[in-house]
């Protein structure tokens, strides 16, 4: 309980007694404020208004009981906003009611959660697209001030395509063709192992994981109905293991869906770490590449020419765009080669595996 019951917005000091013993930090106090977030907490934390025993903390820090926590201060975040930023922009098609993006990997589309005002608000794709329009008014208002032009999403390490509307009616008229699955996307992914199908449709609703909140699911009952279709490209069986190159078309647009889809069959998106691959992809031995396929947990050999790979975002990139035009009518298609990164790290990945070295002979 509170020892102290002061407006939020000022210093208020509590006490942790027996029934805290073993609890994070961060959930202790979500406890004395249940209509406050988790995640707002721990933006408390961070900005180092919160002090155990005088002391700063971390969100994670399992109480023992007895602590003296002081919250100093009004802990609420800086309001997000989108602000003109002078970021390079590869624009692919423009006219006078919408325009295509080829947004890079790292780089978010709007504005969102952050514990500093520069992780929330700087260097996202919209801050992009008012320097390069010159204001916001050139862009369509229906998705609000924060994300003025925005349709659709791609996640932070996703590259590729995205439709950005100029005006409202264009942007209505995009998002009755979303919702009537009348745009086409389709994506370029690398995955870990042999996909056994030549093609494959992927049906499984898809809603956030209960335990870990940053992750999506497929497991238990409910959530929102998520279709993927795959096409094999190419299998490879290289000096790091086995992967394949896929192309997925996806007929809903859930997020993460692709990344959950592909991992709820036992493979997972290269360098996608949050649903299951590793963060480094190593090399294996020749008997690892010609038997059974390489896991991606697979263990370096003592010795190999090959070094670890390391990618840092997901092997995953919005190749293709299909729509008629939401004004004209007109059939538009475009497309967008993977990034340089990716095509390194798949003529990595494809490098020819040692030969096998038959065992020595005693004379």
């Amino acid at each position: 309980m509170l020892s102290e019951t002061e407006p939020i917005a000022h210093a208020r000091t509590l006490t942790a007694g027996e029934t805290s013993v073993g609890q994070r930090l961060d959930q202790f106090l979500v406890q004395q404020w249940p209509d406050l977030s988790r995640a707002r907490v721990q933006q408390w934390i961070v900005r180092g208004l919160v002090l155990v025993n005088g002391a700063a903390a971390k969100a994670s820090l399992k109480l023992r009981g007895g602590e003296h926590i002081a919250v100093e201060g009004d802990p609420a975040p800086e309001p997000i906003r989108a602000v003109a930023e002078e970021i390079p922009l590869d624009v692919v098609y423009e006219d006078s009611d919408i325009a295509v993006i080829a947004k890079p990997a790292g780089m978010m589309v709007h504005a969102g959660s952050g514990a500093t005002e520069e992780a929330r608000s700087r260097g996202t794709l919209v801050n992009a697209l008012l320097h390069y329009f010159g204001d916001a008014a050139a862009l369509s208002s229906v998705s609000g001030p924060v994300r003025p032009g925005i349709v659709h999403r791609l996640d932070k390490q996703t590259s590729g395509l995205i439709l950005v509307a100029k005006h409202d009616q264009a942007h209505r008229k995009l998002g009755e063709m979303f919702a009537s699955r009348r745009v086409h996307k389709t994506y370029i992914a690398l995955v870990h192992g042999h996909v056994v199908r030549d093609t494959g449709t992927l049906d499984a609703a898809i809603h956030r994981d209960r335990v870990h909140r940053t992750r999506m699911t497929t497991k238990g009952a409910g959530g929102r109905s998520a279709i993927s279709h795959y096409r094999v490209q190419q299998r490879i069986s290289g000096a790091y293991g086995k992967f394949t190159l896929l192309e997925v078309r996806i007929e809903t647009g859930r997020t993460h869906q692709i990344r959950v889809h592909l991992s709820s069959i036992g493979h997972p998106v290269v360098g996608d770490t949050l649903y299951g691959a590793p963060k480094e992809v190593l090399p294996v031995d020749a008997t690892q590449t010609t038997g059974r396929a390489a896991t991606p947990r697979a263990r370096k050999p003592q010795a190999s020419a090959q070094e670890n790979l390391v990618l840092p975002r997901n092997f995953l990139h919005a190749a293709k765009l299909a729509l008629e035009h939401p004004i004209s009518g007109v059939p538009m298609q475009f497309e967008a080669p993977l990034p340089a990164d990716l095509t390194a790290a798949l003529e990595r990945l494809s490098t020819p595996a040692p030969s096998a070295v038959p065992p020595r002979q005693r004379g």
